[in-house]
């Protein structure tokens, strides 16, 4: 069986095949029910846009936790040769409505339980479908046993390579989100180059648990099951504790993670059993070294990090031999450098001190570029996104991710261009002060962000969640960081605020943006370490009163509100 190139083939290639395809909760389907639901919703589909508006876009809104209904409708997508715009669930209001208008969605498939999200929304044109009612089922039911083929096609449509497949929205934490576009060809390469690159097989069960409105749980989770012809499971909602006993009832043999879930995994109560279960591999981003670490030894579970941007403009890949903190090396057909985006040349090979500090990070760090072929399709009516993107010099795709990359050509990891500090005229990455920072055996989860100095320049602020127990002590803060060889000099946080849990976007990213915004002040617990002094302290009324005037004396007041 040759190599598909488009999702579509890969749906059809299901029918007929009865072994299981697909669970969730007590639902169980095989991939032939799953390809004739598929092609069901597509005949649905071409129905309901026939009588729409002519010459409109042929795309459909998805507003649904992790359903069995979430990847049918994508199937459906594929089959008809239809777009579907992933809607975040924690977006409100006027925020909502217009995500699903500026993706132009003629269909919008919801549940019950998201109803409420919709009641006062302004939605010309949209027809909503929800899913767990008797209408749903009455549209279907004349539809049902369909088999994919080209009957399901929307007319002038079909499902070619080029064909746009998915309108994800990036989860940028600041402005509106931006909907980058991922045609059929690319999901279906991206499906068969993960299952190339993991060993994915028929048998394999992959357990997905993070966001399906994000291109993470589709493009690394749910494509390369459907190219490997592997079964999916199915969690509505991440949820910690409930991990290893999805794990174990569905016998997951791998899952994707984003942000700070594999911190909330390792939050959770150990216990004997915690290796009894069938999970081999974790795929995914900003675990860290250090967490990771804990996890294999934790449950047995090899994580591998990766990067990838979501538009698909670069990716890194894990090699033999990555060092320690490394991502890995520029993917096949990629021509990665890291370059200062304000003259365009390539940064220094990093150096590095015997205890791993970074020497040079001044001139090392840099923004990574592909100056090769992108895989990048464009944004969804946004050219100036688009613009920003792929620039000159010479057409590059510009990430906004800072990397550095050391003699051996491993590229590393340093936050995003927004993350960059700069103190006492030293640039600065959070994400090499959080590596660093996550070994403090007291921190359950870490970020690091600047704030600005009273004078000129940042000064660095961490927000610490602590394990269940653990109390901020500035004496053993003091000493760890002290034990740190590679914590340059500038990069011990001159203010720590300490959490329960740090806030987080709909797909577990840390909200750094609003913990920017809030810095230091009416921020609940904050230590500080005043200039010259080793220990961290509360930081009090008067302190922060008294930081507030030399603010305000050196005319930089105004900066704490941005």
């Amino acid at each position: 069986m040759g190599s598909a190139t488009t999702v579509a083939e890969l749906v059809q290639r299901q029918w007929g095949d009865h072994r299981v395809g697909l669970r969730c909760e007590d639902l169980v389907l095989s991939h032939h029910q799953v390809a004739s639901g598929a092609a069901a919703r597509a005949a649905l589909l071409a129905e309901l846009l026939h009588k729409g508006s002519r010459g409109a876009e042929p795309h459909l809104g998805i507003l649904l936790d992790n359903t069995p209904e979430f990847p049918l409708w994508i199937g459906a997508a594929a089959l008809a040769g239809a777009a579907v715009a992933g809607i975040n669930p924690t977006r409100r209001g006027a925020e909502l409505a217009r995500d699903i208008l500026h993706t132009q969605c003629r269909v919008l498939i919801t549940e019950r339980a998201h109803l409420p999200l919709l009641d006062g929304l302004e939605l010309p044109g949209v027809r909503v479908l929800v899913t767990d009612t008797d209408a749903y089922a009455g549209l279907l039911a004349p539809y049902e046993g369909a088999k994919p083929g080209e009957s399901t096609a929307l007319p002038g449509r079909g499902a070619r390579p080029g064909s746009r497949l998915l309108l994800y929205f990036t989860s940028g934490s600041t402005g509106a989100p931006k909907a980058a576009i991922c045609t059929q060809g690319r999901l279906a390469a991206a499906g068969a180059s993960l299952v190339a690159q993991f060993g994915v097989r028929p048998d394999d069960v992959h357990y997905i648990c993070m966001p399906m409105f994000h291109g993470n749980a589709v493009i690394a989770d749910w494509a390369p099951a459907l190219a490997a012809g592997a079964s999916v499971a199915l969690r509505r909602r991440f949820s910690a504790s409930g991990f290893l006993p999805d794990v174990r009832a569905y016998g997951a043999t791998y899952f994707t993670y984003v942000g700070r879930a594999v911190q909330y995994l390792l939050a959770t109560p150990e216990r004997a059993d915690d290796r009894e279960h069938r999970l081999r591999l974790g795929f995914g981003t900003e675990a860290g070294a250090v967490d990771a670490a804990r996890f294999e030894e934790r449950f047995g579970v090899r994580l591998v990090e990766g990067y990838g941007s979501s538009e698909g403009g670069a990716a890194v890949q894990r090699t033999p031999g990555t060092p320690s903190g490394a991502i890995g090396r520029a993917a096949p057909g990629d021509d990665l450098a890291v370059v200062d985006p304000a003259t365009g040349e390539e940064c220094e090979t990093a150096r590095f001190a015997d205890g791993g500090r970074l020497l040079n990070g001044d001139r090392a760090i840099g923004e990574l570029v592909n100056r090769g072929r992108s895989l990048f399709e464009g944004y969804w009516r946004n050219p100036e996104a688009e613009t920003a993107r792929v620039r000159e010099p010479g057409g590059w795709y510009w990430t906004g991710d800072l990397f550095f990359r050391d003699a051996d050509g491993f590229l590393y990891f340093a936050g995003r261009t927004d993350d960059r500090l700069r103190v006492d005229s030293e640039n600065l990455a959070a994400a090499v002060i959080e590596n660093i920072l996550a070994r403090w055996e007291s921190a359950a989860a870490v970020a690091v962000y600047a704030v600005p100095d009273p004078v000129a320049g940042d000064q660095v602020m961490a927000a610490v969640a602590l394990r269940d127990g653990a109390a901020f002590d500035p004496d053993a803060f003091a000493a760890f960081l002290a034990a740190q060889t590679d914590l340059g000099t500038k990069m011990a946080p001159r203010f720590v605020r300490v959490m329960a849990r740090l806030p987080v976007t709909a797909t577990n990213k840390i909200h750094r943006a609003g913990l920017r915004r809030e810095g230091f002040r009416h921020a609940g617990e904050v230590w500080w370490r005043p200039p010259g002094e080793r220990v961290h302290r509360r930081l009090t009324e008067e302190d922060e009163g008294a930081l507030l005037h030399a603010y305000e004396s050196h005319g930089r007041a105004d900066l704490l509100d941005r």
